[in-house]
């Protein structure tokens, strides 16, 4: 059996630790886990056969931007990508539907249809991205 698995997390078998009795959190990506656990910097995940676990160089309960910014940059990068580009596009289509005679109402739904679904394409496009380049770089 590997104990490394294919994000260097260390795979341990329930077999050798049947339970974890830290504190269950929703912060972090669940990766198809059933739980997932933090003490300090160390993030575990729960799943039906193994744990997984890892290192954080930031703990994300003491310092949230800080783990995002050193530990998960691919997050903030997303966030960051669908707001401006969400925001700069449901402007543009504002002002185009305002231009074209419809109310404010109408336009401002428009807006913020167009601009949600290109905010969200484009953070999820950054944020794959951002994610590989931490791959390769790591």
């Amino acid at each position: 059996m590997e104990f490394i698995d294919g994000e260097d997390n260390i795979i341990v078998p329930k077999a050798i630790r049947p339970i974890i009795d830290f504190k269950e959190t929703v912060l972090g990506a669940k990766k198809g886990a059933r739980k997932q656990y933090r003490y300090g910097n160390l993030h575990i995940r729960d799943y039906d056969t193994h744990y997984t676990v890892h290192v954080d160089r930031v703990d994300p309960l003491r310092n949230p931007l800080g783990h995002l910014l050193v530990d998960a940059p691919e997050y903030l990068a997303g966030a960051a990508a669908a707001l401006v580009v969400g925001r700069r596009v449901g402007a543009a289509v504002y002002n185009r539907r305002k231009k074209e005679g419809r109310n404010s109402r109408d336009a401002a739904i428009d807006a913020a249809v167009v601009g949600y679904f290109a905010g969200s394409s484009a953070g999820s496009l950054v944020f794959n991205a951002a994610k590989s380049i931490k791959k390769r770089s790591e």
